[in-house]
């Protein structure tokens, strides 16, 4: 796929599952919140990597909620997918569901919004390629992730 061509959210996205297991958990049994949030941000940029053709950094973690907890066992599927783009940087959206294989119950345990800026060949920002918005949903996540865009640059500036 050519690295500047304007791409879908599905063009991509990217899955992955793993088991959790005893080393990623606490003393209760459940998953260490700094093992979700690096599997988040592994599996995030790899999709923006994927959407930009070139490499991508963490800018930010814009927000992450923990909704339920993750027992070792339990396997873990993270979805990411690209929200928005700017010019040098993207947002994308981070779902994981967790899985009891035992009984097949799935349910929603984390999502997270992260942003990306995309580095040229000398690490100085570059120009990120088009985001082609194909489905209702994708624009959905599309005006959404404008609010968060508008509302962090604003965070900023009142702060900075």
């Amino acid at each position: 796929m050519d690295a500047k061509k304007p791409k879908s959210p599905a063009d991509s996205a990217v899955e992955s599952r793993y088991v959790l297991m005893p080393q990623d958990a606490n003393h209760l049994g459940t998953a260490f919140g700094g093992t979700i949030v690096s599997w988040i941000d592994m599996i995030a940029g790899m999709a923006a990597t994927r959407h930009c053709g070139m490499t991508t950094v963490t800018a930010g973690i814009d927000s992450i909620s923990f909704l339920t907890p993750i027992y070792i066992g339990e396997q873990v599927l993270i979805k990411s997918r690209v929200n928005y783009v700017g010019r040098t940087s993207l947002e994308v959206g981070v779902q994981v569901t967790k899985e009891n294989p035992a009984t097949g119950e799935v349910s929603k345990a984390t999502s997270a919004f992260l942003t990306f800026v995309a580095l040229d060949g000398n690490r100085k920002p570059a120009k990120v390629p088009e985001l082609i918005l194909v489905t209702d949903e994708d624009r959905r996540r599309n005006e959404n992730a404008k609010l968060r865009v508008l509302s962090r640059k604003d965070l900023i500036r009142k702060i900075g």
